[in-house]
């Protein structure tokens, strides 16, 4: 063939195909294979390359199936519901249930025209009512399981977008789709208990046929700890911060306690606080940051001497300094670390940066040393002397009254950041019963023409 009109071709056997319905999934006798693609968001700038790769990736993985006797079902369906829709219509004054049937048009113009094996009669759309009905029913059960609730909690905020985001959408402390400088917000948002989870996400790792490396980088993200949780008593107050730490066999090495910027505690002892300007300005400044940059390797730490505060070592009873510090999360832990910067190369740099005191407590565990973090036996810890590090953890942990713990670093998932163009959550505030969920046989609940 000298000449491919592919405009002639193409559309002349999509039709047939089309009519002949060829890639629909009629019955489910024999083989079966389900094939399916993360639905694209329809903007209405239309498909981009990276739809296309995908797509063509998994269209392969179909043919081949159909090929080999496989009853494929391979659907496909538009996440339509989102900010961007939101902002356009705002901006242009048409509404967004208009837009998104303009943009899914398109897409579906564009992906037929590609030639992709999709069984089209199974089209989903995550705007249609008979669609978010099915996504309302099952929030509800979540809630009727208390895996869904409501708190106030603090979030990146882009007073552009007027929307919350999460840590990967905010790029060097701007909103990645607008580039306004974010700041941070304490909002009432849905939770979805992901928490209640950990373990069980932690332990069927072992069961599942992922990579190895994949299953670090899950297990670093669940961030699963095994410790102890130790009250520092905050001299001349009735208050005390409590830590949580793996390692309480260095208790008598926590020189200085650190405070994340968000502790409450931080607050509760202004009036305490001598320098208060400068720990509020600092505070501030921090709160703007993300979680990410805050903590991310390489990264200088910074921190501010909470002066007039000293916090008692439970272990010794010697008077320490209270810090806060940017690398202290809110979010980990309790907020709060007791600092052990022989033994820590986090608390050792900033320890070296703010002339604090660094003392050993594990032989042959000398953050200068290149088997610093293996254990050994104690020195410089009262009775505890020459005992093997493992063992002193519960030993010094009964010994201040502290308590054997798991924490994870996996936090509950902030679930409600869209703001009008978004399935309504079914639920009903009473000011009497508080939430009340909305009978099922009254879903969909749905959005009202605005």
């Amino acid at each position: 063939m000298k000449n491919y009109d592919h405009n002639k071709i193409e559309k002349k056997w999509q039709k047939e195909w089309e009519k002949k319905k060829i890639y629909q999934a009629k019955n489910f006798k024999g083989k079966k294979f389900y094939s399916l693609i993360e639905f694209p968001y329809p903007s209405g700038a239309g498909l981009h390359v990276g739809h296309i790769r995908s797509n063509t990736a998994i269209d392969i993985i179909s043919r081949k199936k159909r090929m080999g006797g496989y009853n494929v079902l391979y659907p496909i369906g538009w996440d339509a519901f989102g900010l961007p829709t939101e902002n356009y219509a705002i901006k242009t004054g048409i509404s967004p249930e208009k837009v998104t049937k303009q943009n899914t048009d398109t897409f579906r113009k564009q992906l037929k025209a590609l030639g992709f094996s999709f069984d089209w009669s199974r089209e989903v759309n995550t705007t249609d009512p008979s669609y978010y009905k099915w996504t309302q029913w099952i929030f509800l059960q979540m809630f009727k399981k208390g895996l869904a609730y409501k708190q106030k909690t603090t979030i990146n905020w882009c007073p552009s977008c007027k929307i919350g985001l999460a840590n990967e959408e905010v790029v060097e402390g701007k909103c990645e789709r607008c580039g306004t400088e974010t700041t941070k917000k304490e909002k009432e948002q849905w939770m979805l208990a992901i928490t209640k989870y950990a373990d069980r996400l932690d332990k069927d790792l072992d069961d599942v046929d992922y990579l190895e490396k994949i299953k670090i980088q899950q297990r670093n993200w669940i961030g699963k700890s095994e410790g102890s949780e130790i009250e520092f008593r905050i001299k001349n107050s009735d208050k005390s911060i409590n830590v949580f730490t793996t390692r309480a066999d260095t208790l008598f090495g926590a020189t200085y306690v650190v405070l994340a910027p968000e502790h409450s505690l931080v607050q509760e002892l202004k009036g305490n606080i001598e320098n208060w300007k400068e720990v509020e300005e600092y505070v501030n400044k921090i709160k703007n940051k993300t979680d990410i940059d805050r903590t991310a390797e390489g990264k200088e730490k910074t921190g501010i001497e909470l002066k007039g505060i000293k916090a008692i070592n439970p272990a010794n009873n010697e008077e320490i300094p209270v810090w806060v510090a940017d690398y202290v999360l809110a979010s980990y832990g309790t907020g709060a670390v007791m600092a052990v910067p022989a033994h820590d190369e986090r608390d050792y740099e900033f320890a070296k940066k703010y002339g604090l005191e660094i003392k050993e407590v594990v032989l042959g565990g000398d953050i200068n040393k290149e088997a610093y973090l293996d254990d050994g036996k104690l020195i410089n810890s009262d009775k505890f002397d020459s005992i093997p590090s493992e063992d002193a953890r519960k030993e010094i942990t009964k010994f201040v009254g502290g308590k054997i713990v798991t924490k994870y670093k996996l936090r509950d998932w902030v679930f409600s950041r869209q703001r009008y163009w978004g399935e309504p959550i079914p639920l009903i505030y009473c000011s009497s019963c508080g939430w009340v969920p909305v009978s099922e046989k009254d879903l969909p609940v749905k959005l009202p023409k605005v």
